[in-house]
């Protein structure tokens, strides 16, 4: 298994994820001409996608979704909720919907969904297992809180790609209203630092071995913020694995079992 993230943040999000010759996208955050050239800056085509599943309608996970599906062919899979309240339905674009906790069969992989704390219709996360190696990776980039079913997803996985959306200290002082603020900090909001470092301290397993934290927030948070607060956390755990933050504006990866190559990125080997 490999896997890209393409960009993590409120401006987009996409990750690729590969097993043989099977490539997955989880969201379509970015436009056609952004997302084209990010597939190619890791090497790949926007042809050689099989297939995209959506988490949720918010912009900045659905944004390029029709667009790209039209001009490349892309198979879509979104939860039935997130389809009638998103642009797809308003443009008749062509998708497969289900609901959530549906497990999909593609060549090679299997890719499980959840239901997920978040402030849209029907969100959800996956876990992506390779039939050949058996690796797991979960998905999750906007979650309120752990509720229960992530905390069972979330665990016996290799590859975590798991949100540390804001600094707390950073939000309550900073320039968003209360209301925004108030929205960011709920149990249908966003992962802040410490609470994505208590899911994932309390989720280490030993096959775990690679942590890639998203949708850092450019106004909340810092890459070194994010990086600090896990890194404290999974001290204190027997992780000896790679932690690594995405970044909004470049890709990152590919993200192996045993290796972590890109470029620019803090990286922990404990």
């Amino acid at each position: 298994m490999k896997l890209w993230v393409l960009g993590s943040g409120s401006r987009g999000n996409a990750v690729v994820v590969e097993c043989g010759d099977c490539r997955i996208m989880i969201d379509v955050g970015f436009g056609p001409r952004i997302l084209a050239k990010r597939l190619q800056s890791v090497g790949l085509e926007p042809e050689m996608i099989d297939a995209c599943v959506i988490t949720h309608e918010h912009s900045d996970h659905i944004r390029g979704a029709a667009r790209a599906a039209r001009r490349w062919q892309w198979p879509l899979f979104v939860t039935k909720g997130t389809y009638d309240n998103s642009r797809l339905a308003a443009l008749e674009t062509p998708a497969a919907t289900f609901t959530a906790g549906r497990t999909f069969e593609f060549p090679g992989m299997l890719v499980e969904t959840f239901r997920t704390p978040h402030d849209a219709t029907e969100p959800i996360g996956v876990v992506v297992t390779s039939q050949s190696s058996g690796v797991r990776a979960a998905i999750l980039t906007d979650i309120g809180c752990a509720s229960r079913t992530v905390r069972r997803m979330v665990r016996d996985v290799d590859i975590l790609v798991i949100e540390s959306n804001h600094d707390e200290q950073m939000l309550w002082n900073g320039s968003y209203p209360l209301s925004l603020q108030r929205r960011i900090a709920s149990r249908v909001g966003h992962l802040s630092n410490s609470e994505c470092a208590d899911l994932v301290q309390e989720s280490v397993t030993p096959r775990l071995r690679q942590i890639v934290l998203a949708h850092l927030s450019e106004e909340n948070n810092t890459p070194r913020l994010a990086f600090d607060s896990m890194r404290a956390a999974l001290k204190q755990t027997a992780f000896r694995g790679s932690l690594i933050p995405a970044a909004q504006d470049a890709a990152i990866g590919p993200v192996r079992l045993r290796e972590f190559r890109g470029e620019g990125q803090l990286s922990l080997g404990l």
